[in-house]
């Protein structure tokens, strides 16, 4: 009588999920996830500050950020940023490979960092560089690059905060109305709970000083299809309400093709 073998366990059962393994490089914390790909992509969608010509806003995410000239390879790679003053192209030209402070002449203004467990010390912060290494994030956006905005946003939590760089150094700002208000933009951040590209959560989103949504693409279509709509349908309402006087009309004795309207 000979033995039967016992047939392997599939993968999905005996190796580790996306949750059991890491999703960051220990020598590079912050890579990329789906979170970290589309919440940046909302912001570069809605971001555009009122004050400013559209033509000179420039967005990005995940792009190194080289922000001091005495050590011109260190660089930092925000979550998202964006910068006022500047063509979206470089030198009016060229998609860029980098954003480079030193060549652009203008400096971020405002920048987010999505907190995730590998780097949410940095982020906040809550430590130091040591001697002879290069500078954190936060020291980096508040010392080094004076950004006026920092803003943190964590998904786990669906917490968001916000800094302003107030005589050299961050200070927590005010929540306004659920919004962190930026009136040299004419605009403000908010939490939203939507479905973008498909996917319902919380998301971090730009909207104007008084709370109104900055609307994406699909939502100017969406929008436009429906005024189309309307209008047909109040057409046909003025078309229905002039053939109902026209037989009224005619039972009055009246022909309306006949009357002078002039």
């Amino acid at each position: 009588m000979t033995s039967q073998s016992i047939p392997p366990l599939p993968p999905q059962q005996t190796l580790p999920t996306m949750y059991d393994l890491p999703s960051e490089n220990p020598e590079e914390p912050g890579l990329q996830d789906d979170f970290h790909f589309l919440q940046p992509l909302l912001l570069f969608l809605t971001f555009l500050p009122v004050n400013w010509n559209p033509e000179l806003v420039y967005s990005a995410a995940d792009l190194n950020l080289y922000y001091d000239v005495r050590h011109p390879l260190r660089y930092k790679r925000p979550d998202w940023f964006g910068v006022v003053g500047v063509p979206k192209l470089y030198a009016g030209t060229d998609l860029r490979l980098s954003y480079v402070t030193w060549q652009e002449g203008v400096n971020p203004f405002v920048v987010v960092e999505l907190l995730s467990p590998g780097t949410e010390a940095e982020d906040l912060g809550e430590t130091n560089s040591e001697v002879g290494q290069p500078p954190t994030k936060w020291e980096v956006y508040e010392q080094i690059l004076r950004v006026p905005y920092y803003v943190v946003f964590s998904r786990y939590t669906n917490e968001f905060r916000g800094f302003h760089l107030v005589g050299g150094h961050y200070e927590p700002m005010t929540i306004t109305e659920e919004r962190l208000l930026m009136p040299e933009l004419g605009l403000s951040l908010r939490l939203w709970q939507g479905s973008f590209r498909n996917i319902e959560r919380r998301w971090l989103r730009w909207c104007t000083l008084d709370g109104e949504l900055i609307p994406i693409p699909e939502e100017e279509v969406v929008a436009a299809r429906q005024e189309v709509e309307q209008a047909k349908q109040e057409t046909e309402q003025a078309k229905r309400r002039a053939e109902q006087l026209a037989e009224r009309l005619r039972q009055l004795g009246v022909n309306p093709d006949e009357l002078d309207l002039r």
